[in-house]
């Protein structure tokens, strides 16, 4: 039985993460075989910041699986009935009781059981969150019995973090990919004990940005220490990272991941 092959792709800043999307996927799809995608778009509103039903619409309209955000999910007050609508809209998990929607979901992709979880890294982070630790140990005993693929977003700030998740999930998921910082690390691989994982998926915007908002922006703020409204670079070139995962349906545990870096020159 062929693996099951999940593309991740991660962090779409504003406007230009949804039209790299819409412009990448479906030859991304083609040429890796791919069976389902899991996109983050917590930075897909058009200011960048928080992601919008509308948004949220696009993003399944062009083939998202499931959306996984972070820290930006409450950025815009009109998502908070819609993630309640549509589980496969989903925020960190380990938010305090009560936050709507839910952090995980379990979907079937070709015949396949497959739970998405998303989880929120603590360092450097101003919310007060549960341990993402225990509270994923958690969801993977109550899907264990339905669902022996999981795949982990971990939106975390501190690589260490993002790395002890990793190996403390080895063997207890399929795979766990860093989102949030939007660099792409260059550390994907197989763990021991058969977890995929990568630090940091990336991002998809304007390659020559500061994390997809203009530069000049967050040198003044740097600069000067006093408050400023980003912008969302427009300006070419553009990059789309990513990952793709390949699994084993009958064990749960990765094959392959690899790494997805796309430069396009093409103005959007």
């Amino acid at each position: 039985m062929a693996g099951l092959r999940i593309l991740f792709l991660g962090d779409l800043v504003g406007a230009v993460g949804m039209a790299l999307a819409a412009r990448w996927l479906p030859s991304l799809v083609e040429k890796h075989s791919i069976d389902a995608v899991i996109i983050n778009g917590e930075n897909i509103a058009a200011k960048g910041r928080g992601i919008h039903p509308k948004d949220a619409d696009a993003l399944f309209k062009l083939g998202a699986k499931v959306i996984t955000t972070g820290n930006h999910i409450w950025a815009l007050k009109e998502i908070y009935p819609y993630i309640n609508e549509h589980p496969n809209l989903i925020r960190p998990a380990n938010f305090p009781d009560g936050a709507p929607g839910k952090g995980f979901v379990t979907v079937e992709i070709k015949g396949t059981m497959v739970t998405v979880i998303n989880a929120m890294g603590r360092t450097f982070f101003r919310e007060t969150l549960n341990c993402p630790f225990k509270k994923v140990d958690e969801i993977i005993a109550g899907v264990r019995m339905k669902s022996n693929i999981i795949f982990v977003d971990f939106h975390a700030e501190a690589t260490s973090e993002k790395t002890a998740m990793g190996f403390y999930l080895d063997g207890k998921v399929s795979a766990v990919v860093g989102t949030h910082s939007h660099v792409q690390t260059a550390d994907e691989r197989v763990l021991p004990a058969g977890t995929a994982y990568i630090t940091d998926v990336g991002s998809a915007g304007a390659r020559n940005s500061c994390l997809g908002v203009e530069a000049k922006t967050i040198i003044s703020r740097y600069l000067t220490q006093l408050p400023a409204t980003f912008a969302v670079d427009l300006n070419p070139p553009y990059q789309l990272n990513g990952v793709v995962v390949d699994i084993d349906r009958m064990t749960g545990k990765a094959n392959s991941i690899e790494r997805i870096f796309i430069v396009d020159d093409q103005r959007i």
